[in-house]
């Protein structure tokens, strides 16, 4: 088994969604969908969550459309409008159309499919909001606010606040890095992002010193050797976990609905807002695509022209 194989083995992408046994549901649309799954982690490389999603949304396709002699532009029609009924929202039928339309195309590629069905199918428009940021004092108080039950978890809870603040970077990158991939004189840490993409982005002072400190007293918590980060069972730390972190030093700081997310967007905006070039800020986050950071302009200049309206005389 190859090593990407593994990683999503473990990471869980192929374990049937809830209430969905294989054994039970041993169709052949079910065997394609697998294969498709396989597909997107092996040769597109998409991440493991990406991939559940995907495969989640076929699942509940094929519970409407039943075999791939039915799949049919009708009963994709019929199975999104159910959706529509049952009151989902907007992002989630956008969410499901973009999984079919990807296994149709496969599908007609690999010649399960005469004609790709899905082709036809019009995802609905999502308005985007522009994403909770917080202000340069607010994210300096935040990250120096993080609410820990021991001395222990206070130092890491610090050092972890301190790097998704300082880099930007994505919940489950923070929790995939290992010991080795920091590299404290030059202060850089290696990231491994979406679709198994690496990148090395750098950190400031404020993180290296918390860093530090954490792993002054790394040894008394860790039962891995290789994490950066662990929980309070000593194992690598999980996404849940930074995110009840994340909500903790929120509360203490009186901010409300703060996600981990929100801190990538406040780095973003705080960088370019400091004069970072747009494509430095990409490479940073780790978006594949320009127009993915493109959001963080609109960002930066709803903040300017807030500034202009209270600060100048002739606003």
């Amino acid at each position: 088994m190859g090593e990407s194989k593994k990683k999503a083995t473990r990471s869980g992408w192929n374990v049937s969604p809830s209430g969905i046994s294989k054994d039970v549901h041993a169709t052949r649309m079910h065997t394609l969908i697998d294969d498709f799954c396989e597909h997107l982690d092996l040769v597109v490389g998409r991440s493991a969550a990406t991939i559940r999603g995907y495969r989640s949304d076929l699942y509940a396709m094929a519970e409407v459309v039943g075999d791939i002699d039915r799949f049919t532009l009708p009963k994709l029609r019929e199975w999104l409008g159910i959706a529509v009924d049952e009151g989902r929202s907007r992002a989630t039928l956008a969410r499901r159309t973009a999984s079919v339309k990807a296994f149709s195309s496969w599908a007609q590629k690999n010649g399960y499919l005469k004609v790709d069905e899905a082709a036809r199918l019009v995802s609905p428009k999502i308005n985007r909001e522009l994403p909770k940021i917080l202000g340069e004092q607010q994210a300096g108080d935040f990250v120096e606010n993080a609410a820990s039950s021991s001395e222990e978890e206070f130092l890491r809870d610090s050092a972890i606040l301190e790097l998704l603040y300082a880099t930007g970077m994505r919940v489950a990158e923070l929790c995939g890095i290992d010991l080795g991939d920091v590299d404290h004189d030059r202060q850089m840490v290696r990231i491994l992002g979406k679709g198994n993409k690496e990148r090395v982005v750098p950190f400031g002072d404020a993180a290296r010193d918390s860093l530090a400190k954490w792993l002054d007293v790394r040894a008394a918590m860790a039962k891995e050797d290789s994490a950066l980060f662990v929980g309070v069972r000593g194992k690598r730390i999980n996404a849940r976990q930074v995110r009840r972190i994340v909500d903790r030093a929120a509360k203490v700081s009186g901010v409300d609905h703060l996600s981990p997310h929100s801190l990538r967007h406040t780095a973003a905006t705080h960088l370019l807002d400091g004069g970072a070039d747009l494509r430095q800020v990409q490479e940073l986050l780790g978006h594949s695509s320009m127009q993915t950071t493109q959001i963080y302009t609109h960002v930066s200049n709803k903040r300017l022209l807030e500034a202009f309206n209270k600060a100048h005389p002739r606003a």
